[in-house]
């Protein structure tokens, strides 16, 4: 074990921590309306179906703001974008410190600022790959994505504070983490990536994203594209179409390829499933048995350090047996536990089980999908983390969109966990079927490996 992390001399670790700690707050600011939406549902009296919308806009939000951050990290240091990151995330934790009582409509707008917390996806991880070699990019992005963690301490701390102060001042909490992040992030942060293109298009293009993500989520608010569930069903197709149209043309060339969208379907169960499970659950457990909204949450934030702790794991397993093999396993099993939900629907005991199997194969499958990244499209790490990250959210958009939906359609999650088994196996599919053509780009070697055009020389 000692002999696997010894490379990670050769790089920045302070560089290393920060861009993990950028990931850790931003994600905590990300899933924060997760432990808090029973206690914004009982204030507000929102049905099922509005509760599993109100948490799917920042997962989805985050989705397309990645794609437009992620290219204008192509042009622009990244530490500057983590400090933008930094103060856009902390605006609706200052908004909610106001005497009043948000409405629905404000609290939709305010999860679109959270979402820019689960896009430093799009920054923290290829800054921190920028200061390491090819054959630890596995581990190295693992422990900046481990950043997942922050989950842990919403599931933890926010329950409590909620409930003895207030849901609203509860969102306080996240502000000292931020600020203690911009610190390391200013000092520490170090982005060795090589840069080009138009730095104000591409700026511009974020700003745009990030307006008519809000405009989006009023017209959907609003009726505008029909009402009960076809506004939000729609509202990852309509988002993704804003980002294709901002995004440079040259950068679309990859949607062309199948690898791209194969990966993208994988990251978007594994990741999708966790940041998606991560905002669904305490709603999950309360409703379906009955659980207290502490109890809820100490179970998210449980089960959410199991998923984030994991995922280096998964990148450093993925270094010694390529990700390929890593993610065919562990699709197989994520279908196998979301349709052992949808046949039996088993007791507390059973069901805390099933899920802890599904999180620690999100956060193995996170790790292992991301180490195939820079070693099929070097010097494009940047661009396609933004991408497929976009997929993760957007499978994290639909898993608790579709949970309430069936919640509410039929009285039980049946259908949502059959769905969710059969995507899964869809992929396992795909993957196994790719699989030999893959491991010829797959497996790590060094010697065949240039980052020159990734990144800028190690010293």
């Amino acid at each position: 074990m000692k002999q696997w992390f010894a490379p990670l001399k050769r790089g920045n670790w302070r560089n290393l921590i920060a861009c993990f700690l950028y990931f850790d707050t931003g994600f905590s600011t990300w899933v924060m309306f997760g432990p808090l939406a029973p206690f914004i549902s009982r204030q507000a009296a929102l049905s099922p179906a509005q509760a599993g919308f109100l948490v799917a806009v920042p997962v989805l939000a985050a989705s397309i703001v990645r794609v437009t951050l992620g290219n204008l990290f192509q042009s622009v240091n990244g530490r500057r974008l983590a400090l933008l990151g930094i103060m856009l995330s902390a605006v609706p934790s200052l908004i909610l410190l106001l005497p009043v009582v948000p409405s629905y409509t404000l609290l939709l707008v305010l999860g679109v600022f959270l979402g820019v917390g689960g896009a430093s996806f799009a920054i923290a991880l290829p800054m921190a790959g920028s200061s390491y070699p090819p054959k630890v990019q596995g581990l190295v992005l693992g422990l900046a994505a481990a950043g997942n963690i922050g989950a842990v301490l919403d599931g933890f701390l926010l329950p409590g504070l909620a409930q003895a102060c207030g849901w609203q001042r509860a969102t306080l909490a996240v502000l000292p983490l931020l600020g203690v992040t911009a610190v390391a992030v200013l000092l520490w942060a170090e982005d060795r990536s090589a840069k080009g293109g138009a730095g104000g298009r591409a700026l511009t293009a974020f700003v745009v994203s990030l307006l008519g993500l809000i405009g989006l989520v009023l017209l959907v608010d609003a009726g505008a594209f029909g009402m009960g569930q076809t506004g939000p069903l729609l509202m990852p197709l309509l988002g993704a179409l804003m980002a294709g149209v901002l995004l440079p043309r040259r950068y679309l060339a990859v949607l062309a390829e199948r690898d791209t969208w194969v990966v993208m379907l994988v990251y978007s169960i594994t990741f999708g499933g966790f940041v998606g499970m991560s905002s669904y659950v305490s709603l999950f457990l309360t409703s379906q048995y009955s659980l207290s909204k502490l109890d809820a949450g100490y179970i998210m934030g449980i089960l959410s350090f199991a998923g984030a702790m994991v995922r280096p794991v998964g990148g450093l397993i993925a270094d010694r047996l390529s990700g390929v093999r890593v993610v065919v396993v562990l699709l197989a099993a994520m279908a196998l536990c979301n349709f052992g939900f949808a046949l039996l629907m088993p007791p507390l005991a059973g069901g805390v089980a099933l899920l802890a199997i599904l999180y620690l194969c999100f956060g193995l499958g996170n790790g292992a999908t991301f180490q195939l990244v820079p070693h099929r499209w070097p010097g494009r790490t940047g661009l396609m983390t933004g991408l497929i990250g976009a997929a993760g959210g957007i499978g994290g958009f639909y898993l608790p969109v579709i949970m309430g939906l069936a919640r509410e359609g039929t009285g039980s999650y049946q259908l949502g966990f059959a769905a969710f088994a059969a995507l899964s196996g869809f992929a396992l599919l795909l993957v196994a079927q790719l699989q030999q053509q893959w491991l010829a780009w797959a497996m790590p070697r060094e010697s065949n490996l240039s980052l020159a055009a990734q990144v800028a020389p190690l010293e």
